[in-house]
């Protein structure tokens, strides 16, 4: 059977093209529809059509219609095509202008007014109107004007405009203001800032009580001329009354506590807040007001707080016979603390913790138990730990700074602080906040020696100081009296000279400290002034015999200058001071010229420092603690 011959097949088709549409570009006179390589606004431009061009849309789709362009396939928006061809238009018409407003530069003299590039006062300035100028308005909101300025938009404050052009020869009245008065507590300031945020430039600081006048107020800011400069504060802070003044009349009132002893006035109510003075007991104060055991006074000059329960209406008077309850004074070790207890026995509560030297007001003597006032407090202490000396060893000073705690962090947290805890890692704020903050450390025994100003001398005597520090001590045994001058002469705290000069010597058995020839000559260094690492015997020893040391008083007198110099007396007198430096962190809004990026640095170095003064019975300590703004 044969093969049937294939049936011939015809050959296929071309696309059918009775789907296509025609359409018509339907664009402004004068432009053109884009033809691009993708159904997208990011393909490509192949090519350009004319308004009116005819056009054979294969498909549509997504806002999109498909259609071949010289050969290539392309895609044009569906929006810009129409059934018919369009009617010949003129070119577009400009913007219709019949909604705009004209209207005045109303401004002093002289003057001129800014036109921003955005509708704030942090907006560029694009150009300067003079009084009088005609401006067309486009549209006005929220104080601001919306106006085309040589070609730009840009914008002018609306209370600088008028629907009038000012006269020509009556100088166009300024803006209304209104006089208000910075309402901060007292001691503290108020920014005046460059323009209306927390981060502009602040141009001066205004003190309670400070009149300003008030051109406008929004979101929170008023803008304000005060002492010849114009700016912005934050409309809290203002009062219509003068801040200076205190609302109520003062009650005078007396503080009723042991006159030596006294109480502490508070910088707000709270006994966490920093403490600003001492008062002494039978003092007069101004009494303000009084709230939840809280009374806001005046004492020294000074606005603070203090408990309502040391008030008394009466002048506290004296026994009948004349007599007043005796002082007597803590006698416990150098860093130690006499515990104050409910009762006489040590199983009582303890109510109170007695730092060396503090005044207590006594009244009577039982069993080895004395009943006490102190702080504020009555309670019971071991009559052993007792003393009648008059000399209190500690006197403690307050440094006040115009910053914040919070603005302190915010500054240190800019310089990168670290902390060890675990590894050497960035500290977060709240590590920082920590050991920024001074009521964390003030009541310590130990770490509030932070706080020791170290260009006072602690007035110890050189005898004792060789017998139960320096003896023993190979090069410095017997040297008391060489640090008690080098101290005197250079202005630092001889037991801070005697700890470093221990740690950096080894306890005196350095080969530093025991002499090192240089030149032919035995020279010594006590302090490792110098002594890089690497070389440091070599040179230290080089430094020292620069510096004329040759003998190991010259070294401790001399080297003492070295240690002055760059810190202690520049300012930076406690080693709080020196890891934090809030002085020019105060000043200048950053963290500079500072001991340790560890923020726990000034902590640590207290250990040695607070052993030295434990060995000894006679010295002063003279504390300087930072307060920060509210």
């Amino acid at each position: 059977m044969s093969a049937k011959a294939p049936v011939a097949k015809p050959a296929a088709k071309a696309p059918s093209t009775s789907k296509t549409v025609t359409k018509y570009v339907n664009v402004n006179r004068g432009s053109a529809l884009n033809v691009r390589s993708k159904a997208s606004t990011s393909g490509s431009v192949i090519a350009k059509l004319s308004p009116g061009s005819k056009v054979s849309v294969q498909s549509e789709s997504g806002g999109w219609s498909k259609l071949s362009i010289n050969g290539k396939t392309g895609y044009v928006s569906t929006q810009y095509l129409s059934v018919s061809a369009p009617v010949a238009k003129p070119a577009a018409k400009a913007p219709s202008t019949s909604k705009t407003v004209t209207k005045y530069v109303n401004v002093n003299r002289g003057s001129a007014l800014n036109v921003r590039s955005k509708a704030s006062t942090s907006g560029n300035v694009i150009a300067k109107l003079s009084s009088g100028s005609k401006v067309s308005v486009q549209s006005e909101s929220g104080g601001w004007s919306k106006l085309s300025i040589n070609g730009k938009t840009g914008y002018v404050s609306t209370q600088y405009l008028s629907a009038k052009a000012p006269s020509a020869t009556t100088p166009a009245k300024p803006a209304k203001t209104t006089t208000k008065y910075v309402d901060v507590k007292a001691g503290s300031i108020l920014y005046l800032r460059s323009n209306a945020s927390t981060s502009a430039k602040v141009v001066d600081r205004l003190t309670r009580g400070t009149a300003v006048k008030v051109e406008t107020e929004a979101n929170g800011w008023a803008k304000v001329t005060a002492n010849g400069k114009t700016g912005y504060v934050s409309s809290e802070f203002l009062s219509a009354t003068n801040g200076k003044t205190e609302a109520a009349k003062p009650k005078t009132k007396y503080i009723n506590a042991s006159p030596i002893s006294g109480i502490s006035m508070y910088k707000s109510a709270s006994t966490n807040a920093s403490i600003m003075i001492s008062i002494a007991g039978g003092v007069p104060v101004e009494v303000y007001s009084e709230e939840k055991g809280w009374a806001k006074v005046k004492a020294y000059g000074s606005y603070g707080y203090i408990q309502s329960k040391f008030l008394s209406n009466t002048k506290p008077e004296s026994k009948p016979n004349g007599s007043i309850n005796p002082i007597k004074y803590v006698a416990v070790n150098p860093g130690s603390n006499l515990n104050m207890r409910s009762a006489p026995s040590t199983k009582a509560t303890i109510i109170a913790k007695l730092a060396r030297g503090t005044a207590v007001t006594y009244y009577s003597d039982a069993n080895g138990w004395t009943k006490v006032t102190a702080n504020g407090k009555t309670g019971y202490v071991s009559s052993a730990y007792l003393s009648s000396g008059a000399n209190e060893p500690k006197t403690t000073e307050y440094t006040n700074y115009n910053l914040s705690l919070d603005e302190m962090v915010k500054i240190q947290m800019a310089a990168n602080p670290q902390t060890d805890v675990p590894g050497w890692v960035t500290a977060k704020p709240e590590d920082v906040k920590y050991y920024l903050d001074p009521n964390n450390f003030i009541h310590d025994p130990v770490k509030s020696l932070q706080f020791m100003n170290l260009s006072k001398t602690a007035n110890v005597q050189a005898a004792e100081i060789n017998e139960k520090i320096l003896s023993g001590k190979g090069m410095l045994s017997g040297k008391a009296a060489s640090f008690i001058e080098a101290g005197q002469a250079h202005g630092v705290n001889e037991m801070y000279l005697i700890s470093h000069a221990l740690l950096e010597t080894g306890n005196g058995n350095s080969q530093l400290a025991q002499g090192v020839k240089v030149n032919g000559k035995t020279v010594y260094n006590m302090y490792g002034i110098g002594a890089s690492d690497g070389a440091a015997v070599k040179k230290g020893a080089e430094f020292a015999y620069h510096a004329g040391w040759f003998t190991p008083e010259a070294a401790i007198i001399g080297g003492a200058q070295f240690i002055s110099e760059k810190y202690i007396n520049v300012g930076q007198d406690t080693l709080y001071k020196m890891r934090w430096n809030p002085e020019a962190a105060s000043n200048t809004g950053k963290a500079t010229h500072q001991y340790a990026t560890d923020v726990g640095w000034a902590v640590k170095q207290i250990s040695q420092i607070h052993n030295l003064y434990a060995l000894l019975n006679s010295y002063t300590l003279v504390y300087d603690v930072p307060v920060y703004r509210k």
